[in-house]
């Protein structure tokens, strides 16, 4: 033991300090970008990979595809497409200078097949840029659920992921029951954690409000090394009451329920099983013209007593109107005469 932590002890004895160790200038987290020429020799062994693609997206492809053949040629990589088969291939081949350039290239075809645009896909060749395909079918068995929550993470017309995408500086896509979404890794999180609370019955605008939040107290400097949950809202989770409905037990009884009366005993019962079709069908129109009739009269019944109501309050206005108006030439003297405005009135 004592042999043991005297290694552990001396485990730096004979390390030496790097030139790079305390340079302040040499930045460690920095990803080194490969230029053309830097690898020596080509690749051991070819890597290749295929994906397949709907019917649907054949034409698109096909008018596309020399574009994506085009800016692969650039890394070595041979891309193939086959109509037959619907599938796109892509291969390294003895040009190939950057090793992780395939795995780009893998990348690009199954977004092609998911329906992103072309122009978003080649900006997975640029360093830095990343991709997420997000499988969200699985987190509800019900497909009206699913539907729905699918639909609130796009919003109305789009402004829930339109908003998400000026957040996090991502390209989201949701199409079927996946979402594809092209961007920084860092953003990657959080898109796919937005998208799996959506799924999960959380809606996707408490995210956009706490990533808003976060967005303002990253321009502090003063807030930069701070603690930020007491910025941040937080959200209970309530559970809607509701009201139990008491099943009411039925009495126990030993006996059997009654047996029902098949479909032919009712016919047999009504006397139409004896009839042919023609006669069955002629009833059935018979017995349609009666009950139209019986609804027509009950329509024109009703409409005969509001004509009826209507007409009385008539009469009973021009009642009212007569009453207030005085009807003699006489009266209309005596009334102003004795108002006193005009002692001597003449009308004629």
């Amino acid at each position: 033991m004592s042999e043991q932590q005297e290694g552990v002890k001396n485990h730096k004895k004979y390390r030496k300090d790097k030139p790079w160790d305390n340079d302040p200038t040499i930045d460690k987290w920095k990803i080194p970008e490969i230029q053309p020429g830097e690898m020596n020799g080509s690749l051991l062994a070819e890597s290749s990979f295929a994906t397949l693609f709907p019917k649907y997206r054949e034409k698109y492809i096909q008018e596309v595809f020399g574009m994506v053949k085009k800016s692969m040629k650039d890394h070595g990589i041979r891309a193939e497409l086959n109509l037959m088969e619907g599938s796109l291939t892509v291969k390294t081949t003895n040009k190939t200078w950057d090793p992780w350039a395939i795995m780009k290239a893998r990348d690009i075809i199954k977004l092609l097949a998911r329906s992103v645009p072309v122009q978003q896909c080649l900006r997975l060749l640029e360093d830095g840029t990343f991709c997420d395909i997000i499988k969200i079918r699985s987190y509800t068995r019900n497909k009206e659920k699913f539907v729905k929550r699918r639909q609130r993470l796009i919003g109305p017309n789009g402004a829930t992921l339109k908003a998400l995408e000026l957040l996090t500086d991502c390209y989201i896509m949701v199409q079927g029951s996946t979402v594809s979404v092209i961007g920084n890794w860092k953003n990657l999180k959080t898109v796919r954690k937005v998208v799996v609370d959506t799924m999960q019955n959380v809606h996707p605008i408490y995210s956009i409000k706490e990533l808003m939040i976060k967005r303002e107290l990253s321009k502090d400097e003063n807030m930069q090394n701070e603690n930020w949950d007491r910025f941040l809202p937080h959200f209970k989770k309530q559970n809607q009451k509701r009201k139990k409905v008491i099943k009411k037990k039925k009495e126990y009884t030993p006996f059997p329920p009654e047996q029902q009366p098949r479909k032919e005993d009712l016919l047999m019962a009504s006397g139409e099983y004896f009839l042919n079709e023609k006669q069955r069908q002629q009833k059935k129109l018979e017995e349609k013209k009666k009950k139209q009739q019986l609804k027509k009269q009950q329509t024109m019944n009703q409409d005969g007593d509001q004509g009826d109501e209507q007409e009385y309050d008539q009469q009973q206005g021009e009642e009212q109107i007569q009453k207030s108006q005085p009807q003699d030439i006489e009266e209309i003297r005596e009334q102003i005469q004795k108002s006193g405005k005009l002692k001597k009135v003449k009308l004629f």
